[in-house]
């Protein structure tokens, strides 16, 4: 478990490391970085109008998405995915990755989950043109002990064959329940070594592994190339720790984009799970900010 003492002493070390990072000007392909949205932030949007809403986060300036709704429709946003390419082709958008279920505790009424109708789920990313497939979230019923994790990675490497013969890469994401010790170990790290290095690669949500008081450049030394993927996500400097504008808050974002090469880094995608207001305002604050600054 880790105490707000581990965390303020985790976050006063990013701030002194920043002092000994790189340029970014020693990653010079950044600059034609593509930059995208997890549409979750933009989700009640979405539910109501998907071509408005992909309208507007286009005119923002977003031009790479990861979808947050497949399971269990078995659609993109109620849509099969030929209609769905399209509607992102009008508007000058890539959907390069989705979220996905492991699916265990809802395996005989959830389809499209990795543990339910998975070759459908596969068949359709790759009409889509998915290059990533996210397991993006165990319910607490699946998150049991570090066998049952053991056993967890053993379905993720079996998901992920059937992905890498489609020409898609298989990832997990993260949140903070898997830095939870049990037995004096990480879930986190029982995925990771159970995991094949290739098949199984990682999306790092940047908000999670800082909440947990980890440092995501340690993980990078720790796994180099297993992170391709990333969130990025602020969090504020208040007590609650809430979500917020990336560059509004502590997360030290210009640090771990130093360290980009060693996590095998390929695309990020703006997140912000809960906004203050209008979630186009919010997303339109961490654009700026990451043109400004990050790429």
């Amino acid at each position: 478990m880790h105490t707000r003492r581990s965390f303020l002493k985790s976050t006063s070390l990013y701030t002194a490391g920043i002092l000994a990072a790189p340029s970014l000007d020693s990653f010079p392909g950044f600059k034609n970085t593509p930059i995208g949205l997890q549409l979750y932030t933009v989700r009640d949007h979405m539910a109501e109008d998907p071509s408005a809403t992909l309208g507007r986060v286009a005119q923002i300036g977003y031009n790479s998405l990861e979808g947050a709704t497949y399971t269990n429709t078995e659609k993109f946003y109620g849509m099969d995915p030929k209609t769905f390419k399209e509607l992102l082709k009008r508007n000058g958008l890539v959907m390069r990755s989705c979220h996905y279920r492991l699916g265990e505790d809802t395996k005989d009424a959830e389809k499209g989950t990795i543990l339910n109708d998975w070759d459908r789920a596969v068949e359709d990313a790759h009409t889509l043109g998915l290059k990533y497939m996210v397991c993006a979230w165990l319910s607490p019923a699946e998150r049991q002990n570090l066998d049952h994790y053991k056993g967890m990675a053993a379905q993720f490497n079996k998901a992920a064959e059937k992905c890498k013969a489609a020409g898609i890469q298989f990832c997990y994401h993260n949140h903070d329940f898997e830095f939870d010790a049990q037995d004096g170990k990480f879930p986190y790290d029982v995925l990771l070594d159970n995991t094949d290095k290739d098949l199984v690669k990682m999306e790092m949500d940047l908000y999670w592994v800082n909440k947990a008081g980890h440092d995501p450049v340690t993980l990078f030394d720790q796994h180099p190339g297993r992170f391709p993927l990333w969130h990025l996500k602020d969090m504020d400097n208040t007590p609650e720790h809430a979500f917020t504008e990336v560059g509004n808050g502590v997360i030290d974002f210009k640090k771990i984009f130093a360290n980009a090469d060693k996590a095998g880094f390929k695309y990020f995608f703006v997140e912000q799970d809960k906004c203050p207001g209008d979630p186009y305002e919010s997303i339109t604050k961490s654009i700026s900010y990451i043109k400004k600054n990050l790429v």
